[in-house]
């Protein structure tokens, strides 16, 4: 098989589909290598990287799919009118964060860190598909864990968890020194 005719075949799988499609799964469509595809697919992403086209291909935690150009987007809200646009506030993120650096997690467990009920945004983030239930801990009462969604990746642009900023151990050291500092100050001011 020819390299245009496979990268015409993964693009219409790619279309087709309209979600990620893991390489394995597409090598075995094809008849091909796993390493044949990734290549094939690697270089397709350089391409509509490079030229004047309102698609690209991404990179999603091992799976392939086609995608808007961010560039396109005012276009595409005059298409469709209602733009699908999420806004996330300050405790959304922070909620969001702490799933996404110590996923799987448990609402307790996020609660814990956060020093709040975090309900209220677990379920926004849940239905903004940023979050899902990935399991139930193995405890009393199941607790359900929760984790990020190929939705998270795909919004904040990175190809996979580990591609996720690495915290600075000093931060850390500060944070756990201002929150010390404010429970203490909490416990000074309650009688």
């Amino acid at each position: 098989m020819e390299i245009k005719e496979l990268e015409a075949i993964v693009e219409a799988i790619l279309f087709t589909m309209g979600e990620a499609v893991e390489a394995e799964r597409i090598a075995a469509a094809v008849g091909q290598d796993e390493d044949t595809v990734r290549s094939v697919m690697r270089g397709m992403m350089e391409r509509y990287e490079a030229e004047d086209r309102g698609i690209r291909l991404i990179e999603l935690d091992g799976a392939f799919q086609l995608c808007t150009k961010a560039s396109m987007y005012e276009y595409l809200i005059k298409i469709a009118h209602v733009p699908k646009k999420h806004v996330l506030t300050d405790v959304m993120l922070e909620t969001l964060s702490i799933i996404a650096y110590k996923q799987p997690i448990t609402r307790q467990e996020i609660e814990v860190i956060r020093g709040v009920k975090c309900d209220h945004a677990v379920n926004k983030l849940i239905e903004y598909n940023l979050v899902c239930e990935v399991g139930r801990m193995d405890a009393p009462g199941r607790p359900i864990l929760f984790g990020t969604t190929e939705e998270f990746l795909r919004s904040f642009g990175i190809a996979s968890l580990e591609d996720l900023p690495v915290i600075n151990p000093e931060k850390v050291e500060d944070f756990k020194l201002e929150a010390e500092e404010e429970i203490q100050l909490t416990l000074d001011i309650v009688p």
